[in-house]
């Protein structure tokens, strides 16, 4: 049996990545961009992009593998769609690391926000 992500599991389209960008919320960490959406099923779906700024092939595809890793032992939240930017730090950082960074990001969405809501009208 194989312990990598299924295919329901992956944001594989583009409109499912716009989606998210549009809609989610988007949490800054330190090895990573997190964007984060409900989807209404009983799982978690990930999706990354690395882009050419991370690096070459090797590289991005070394950032992808460690983001699917993290992803994979911390499924938390069912019900949303995550999607990930690895930033280049993420490449020299350890896995442990790693997942607590992405942990602490899903915790902050996860927490109402703070501070008295004020609705602003335009004068």
């Amino acid at each position: 049996m194989t312990q990598g992500l299924s295919s329901p599991e992956r944001i594989k389209r583009r409109v499912q990545f716009q989606a998210v960008y549009e809609h989610g919320q988007r949490m800054h960490a330190r090895f990573m961009t997190l964007f984060v959406l409900a989807n209404n099923l009983p799982h978690m779906r990930l999706g990354v992009a690395a882009s050419r700024k991370l690096g070459d092939a090797v590289r991005r595809n070394r950032a992808k593998r460690l983001v699917r890793e993290v992803f994979r032992r911390n499924k938390t939240m069912p019900g949303f769609d995550v999607v990930v930017v690895p930033r280049p730090e993420l490449l020299d950082a350890d896995i442990s690391s790693l997942e607590a960074d992405y942990r602490n990001a899903l915790r902050r969405r996860s927490r109402p926000r703070a501070g008295p809501s004020v609705e602003r009208t335009r004068a």
